[in-house]
């Protein structure tokens, strides 16, 4: 179990004069992305990166055939995983790093997350029928190439189907509270799912935080108790953080204290606002997750 840590002790390494290019936030279609993960890890060997986290949805799935490409594209892949999280009543995202994909516990924890998200995935289907929209899950089932049926998913065939403009319109008008296919997330505890990564061994990272419009006090509240569950970062870049986000979460990042991570949260290319690798530097004054003594490879 990873120790509750003194940020200003931590050991930092010396990486050496050139800077590897890290993206430790990643998706393919083992969950909501749209590239297999062997083209995920091409895609960003071509856009510079030279360290890559394949973290799905609640999903280990695509991590072997990642790691496969990975060895033969000459870049590091991270194993890791986007856990679903209900916190204060709100679902958050909570990256486990350099995890054991075979531990028994994080298995578990997973399966009980996809078991729910089969029930919910029908039921999406169940309220789209209700408002009129005949074949939703059979849709979905069919977009979804991987294990995990998702929103997203949904999202597409409306979009498909001619229902909205946009998966961002589709999510204001069908997929969120007080809309037609919303179904309430019923997902792990912060401390199962903290416990999960830290029995495999790997690092908890809390991933955007700025998206989860919660006010300042109530995110202090929720960095507070994250590190003192064991996590031990979270993201100050991000696909979906603005550059005044990043500063604001890089503040935090070093009164909390937790390290800094970035990651892009790439899905797929037909978002070419979210693209690997592209993503800012870390804010001056952050501790990199990856320069300090916690950071060790692990074999996906």
């Amino acid at each position: 179990m990873i120790a509750y840590f003194d940020l200003q002790r931590l050991p930092l390494r010396y990486n050496g004069p050139m800077t590897l290019h890290h993206d430790l936030h990643s998706h393919s279609l083992a969950s909501d992305g749209t590239l297999s993960p062997a083209a995920l890890v091409a895609r960003a060997r071509a856009a510079g990166v030279d360290v890559l986290a394949l973290t799905d949805h609640d999903s280990l799935d695509g991590l072997a055939e990642a790691d496969s490409a990975a060895r033969e594209q000459g870049l590091r892949l991270v194993p890791g995983v986007e856990i679903s999280v209900t916190w204060s009543k709100q679902t958050i995202h909570v990256l486990g790093l350099q995890v054991d994909r075979h531990c028994p516990e994080l298995q578990a924890g997973l399966r009980s997350l996809q078991a729910f998200r089969d029930w919910r995935a029908e039921e999406i289907g169940r309220r789209l029928a209700k408002a009129g929209i005949e074949g939703g899950f059979e849709a979905a089932r069919g977009l979804a190439q991987g294990r995990i049926v998702s929103r997203t998913h949904f999202a597409r065939f409306l979009v498909e189907r001619g229902h909205a403009a946009t998966m961002r319109e589709v999510f204001k008008r069908y997929l969120v509270n007080n809309k037609p296919g919303y179904v309430p997330g019923q997902w792990a505890s912060l401390e199962d799912a903290l416990g999960w990564i830290q029995a495999a061994g790997g690092l908890a990272v809390l991933a955007h935080p700025a998206r989860y419009r919660l006010s300042a006090s109530k995110l202090r509240r929720l960095l507070g108790e994250f590190r003192e569950g064991g996590g031990v970062g979270m993201e100050v870049v991000s696909g979906s953080h603005s550059r005044d986000e990043a500063l604001t979460m890089a503040a935090l990042s070093r009164t909390t204290p937790l390290l800094a991570s970035r990651g892009s949260d790439f899905h797929g290319p037909e978002n070419p606002w979210v693209e690997l690798g592209r993503l800012q530097e870390l804010p001056p004054g952050c501790h990199p997750l990856w320069e300090s003594e916690l950071w060790l490879p692990r074999a996906a």
